[in-house]
């Protein structure tokens, strides 16, 4: 068997339709296209999601994808191994702290201590949210967490 010797499988292939090659041919004169109209003339027809005059569906929706809470909150998230390389025992953990350390940008910014890693030193943490693995790290390590109420 050769490459010319390959053919499609019987009836898997169509002869294209020839439009306009006479009236004998079935798709002669107006070429399978009716009468007069829109659909009878080239580049005739209605654009792809035309709706009729309505406006279409593409323009009724949002441009952005998704839902957006307007009561999220976003903190900006700091490993207890993080504290544990930058402060020294017995140091106070703040906003101040934390922009003097060069770990968050802003010192009014919301921050919450997260528990990846291990922490040794004693300190005292008083930021907006612990999670609860970072709370029993710092304890443990003879540190104390104070949350704002």
């Amino acid at each position: 068997m050769e490459l010319k010797d390959l053919k499609p499988a019987e009836g898997s292939t169509k002869a294209r339709k020839r439009v306009g090659r006479g009236n004998g041919s079935g798709t002669g004169k107006t070429s399978g296209r009716g009468m007069n109209g829109q659909k009878s003339r080239a580049g005739g027809g209605k654009n792809v999601g035309f709706e009729g005059g309505q406006t279409p569906l593409a323009r009724r929706l949002p441009k952005l994808p998704g839902f957006k809470n307007i009561n999220h909150v976003e903190y900006l998230p700091v490993n207890v191994s993080r504290l544990d390389e930058k402060f020294e025992a017995g140091d106070v953990v703040d906003g101040e702290s934390l922009k003097a350390k060069g770990i968050i940008k802003h010192a009014d910014a919301l921050v919450k201590v997260l528990g990846d890693g291990d922490i040794t030193k004693a300190l005292t943490v008083k930021v907006d949210k612990v999670s609860a693995s970072a709370k029993a790290k710092i304890e443990a390590a003879g540190g104390k967490v104070e949350e704002p109420c």
